[in-house]
């Protein structure tokens, strides 16, 4: 899998969490032992502060840890320091979307509802641009970077250790001209390409108008991402008008999953939905 800083930073500051629960290590000892105020101890622990080389080796002492979680934990504590592509926005991204793009630059699997859009790492540059055009306080110069970013976010899609995307979306999504006709059209071909060409990697499946319920209507952007280090838990990002966030409140992830799991069951299935592209393709023409 491709490398995350953000993952590994993650990984890192899960694994020292547990180990010091495990082997009753309380904060206080920590921060005597390494000469750390309790809030830099909290940021550590809370992936905001990474380890110097030699505190952290001093850490693995004092919890006990085997010398070949020592080496992993050493070469995360590498990996963490790394810059990812998604920085050199930071002027455009607030923490929370640095964050998910961190996220799933390491995840392998992503599952996503979308009620009334083609999910962003499906969208055409115009489709993109039409949707945030309307948004008055987005200059022009931020919204080609922004689709700079929707583009390259893209690429996890192709390459070595693909990511898998399972996309559930409303009908709905189909059909709202986002951009125009043209537009909408050619946003439906790159779906359907996209589709015909990564069997394997992509499944859309398309809820029609004609069911009777679902557990995510009335929602508007839900992902559930996965990663390959089976001890990393499933999170869940959110994001409406207004607000956005991270999740890994693992009884509320429980319940999306399952909520995800009844919507896929209530959707089309993965040939009757790409079938329904196609009709919806053939009368914008």
């Amino acid at each position: 899998m491709p490398t995350s800083p953000v993952v590994a930073g993650w990984e890192l500051a899960l694994r020292l969490k547990e180990q010091r629960e495990r082997e009753g290590v309380d904060v206080r000892t920590i921060t005597q032992a390494l000469g750390f105020t309790r809030n830099y101890w909290s940021a550590v622990e809370n992936e905001r502060k990474i380890l110097s080389e030699e505190n952290l080796v001093k850490l693995l002492d004092l919890l006990d840890f085997d010398p070949r979680d020592r080496q992993e934990l050493l070469d995360l504590r590498e990996a963490a320091k790394e810059r990812g592509w998604w920085t050199r926005y930071g002027n455009l991204l607030d923490n929370d979307l640095q964050r998910l793009i961190g996220l799933e630059a390491g995840a392998d699997t992503i599952r996503w509802y979308e009620s009334l859009l083609i999910p962003g790492l499906l969208q055409t540059a115009d489709y993109a641009r039409a949707i945030m055009t309307p948004a008055v306080t987005t200059r022009t110069v931020e919204v080609d970077q922004r689709i700079e970013v929707r583009q390259r976010r893209q690429e996890r899609l192709v390459g070595e250790s693909p990511l898998r995307l399972v996309a559930v979306l409303s009908e709905a999504a189909l059909r709202q001209e986002i951009g125009g006709p043209a537009v909408l059209r050619r946003q439906l071909e790159h779906l359907a390409r996209s589709i015909e060409d990564n069997r394997d990697g992509l499944e859309v499946r398309v809820i029609p108008f004609t069911a009777k319920a679902c557990g995510l209507f009335g929602s508007s952007t839900v992902q559930l991402l996965d990663f390959p280090v089976a001890r990393l838990p499933t999170v869940m990002y959110q994001e409406s008008v207004t607000t956005r966030a991270i999740i890994d409140d693992s009884s509320q992830v429980r319940d999306i999953k399952l909520t995800f799991l009844d919507t896929q069951d209530r959707a089309l299935s993965a040939q009757k939905s790409l079938e329904l592209i196609h009709q919806r393709i053939e009368e914008l023409d």
